[in-house]
């Protein structure tokens, strides 16, 4: 169902492998990053082909910025989705190292 826009979509966050990540209809969805000091630099986003245009890569990089907010990091947008999505998004400015 590519464009169709997802339910809510639930986002875990995996300290271990350093990513957020969502699985749907089987198909594990990621952002990742690595953390350097405070900054989270956050290098990649994958949402297999099948899923693509459904919201999801969005939800993950909401979630990634709010931890970031809230555990008081700074975020280096590497991904080119992760900086497009924080100049589309003003509020998140004050996130970037």
């Amino acid at each position: 169902m590519s464009g169709s826009p997802s339910p809510a979509v639930e986002v875990i966050h995996n300290t271990a492998a350093g990513r957020f990540e969502a699985t749907i209809d089987g198909l594990l969805c990621v952002a990742e990053y690595t953390l350097q000091g405070r900054t989270a630099v956050m290098h990649h986003t994958l949402v297999p082909p099948a899923l693509e245009g459904r919201g999801i890569a969005g939800a993950l990089v909401r979630a990634a910025l709010a931890h970031a907010r809230e555990a008081g990091w700074r975020v280096r947008p590497t991904c080119s989705y992760v900086a497009s999505y924080m100049r589309r998004h003003p509020e998140t400015q004050d996130l970037l190292a």
